[in-house]
């Protein structure tokens, strides 16, 4: 018995046992690798980006083309500084090279972290970078496919006496401000994790407070799809909604482990 005892124990101590230990100055040279890595991957990735940075340009002035097409103007950017729109391949070829290299980034970080953590903890975070880019990437997505071209052709309808002279500079300034802005409301399943873990909502907290919830997305809605076409406002709201859900589902999956948790010690 006192075998299989200590049997288990040992079983128990492999599988929570951290990464061995550093001194202070193995950190920091392990860290100066990690960073060197990462910003080795970035260099090669932007001048990577400098040959697609064209290409992209192409495609993210498409939303902006099609607006000032549907609003009968003349389809064309322009830019008022001689390094104007060469500033624009530099500032693209940068946020590709950043795109191309974060997972090899991610990767570095990981490496740097993992062996002062606990398996279980690894395993946790694996699934919350993983989920974090996931969900960047859909709102990303999901704001220049559906909503960008509802805000570009809401904005362009404001003519009045004069027509719009669209600057490339300043039109990627709005895109940016928006799909950044997509992306991190697209994290709000992430937020509640963190808002569960440290015990400051519950499930069933949300569930009760749904009403506010919807009302802080109804105004979220209005704001970043600023048009008079009520389905589009009404299908922002509906992802927000299944957001949110799924974040009490996330919440509800904390709570769970943690009472596993508490169970098992005090057995």
């Amino acid at each position: 018995m006192t075998n299989s005892s200590q049997s288990d124990s040992s079983i128990i101590a492999t599988t929570e046992e951290p990464g061995a230990q550093m001194t202070f100055f193995e950190h920091l040279v392990e860290l100066r690798k990690r960073i060197i890595n990462s910003l080795a991957s970035i260099v090669i990735g932007a001048a990577i980006g400098w040959v697609i940075a064209p290409h992209f340009v192409n495609f993210m002035v498409k939303p902006m083309v099609a607006a000032l097409k549907h609003a009968g103007l003349n389809p064309q950017l322009v830019y008022s500084h001689p390094a104007g729109y060469l500033n624009v391949l530099i500032t693209c070829s940068i946020y590709i090279g950043i795109v191309i290299a974060s997972p090899w980034v991610l990767f570095q970080i990981w490496q740097f972290v993992a062996p002062a953590l606990y398996k279980h903890e690894r395993s946790a975070i694996t699934g919350f970078l993983f989920s974090t880019v996931f969900l960047f990437l859909a709102g990303i997505s999901f704001g220049y496919f559906v909503s960008l071209p509802y805000v570009l052709r809401f904005l362009i309808s404001f003519q009045g006496p004069v027509v719009p002279l669209i600057n490339i500079d300043e039109y990627f300034d709005l895109i940016l401000l928006v799909l950044l802005g997509l992306g991190l409301v697209f994290e709000l399943p992430i937020l509640i994790f963190f808002l569960t873990l440290f015990g400051i909502v519950t499930p069933q907290f949300l569930i009760k407070n749904f009403r506010y919830a919807l009302l802080v997305i109804t105004v979220l809605a209005a704001i970043l799809t600023p048009s008079p076409d009520a389905l589009s406002m009404v299908l922002f709201m509906l992802v927000l909604v299944a957001l949110y859900f799924v974040g009490v589902g996330v919440s509800w999956a904390v709570v769970r482990k943690k009472k596993k948790r508490e169970a098992a010690e005090a057995h």
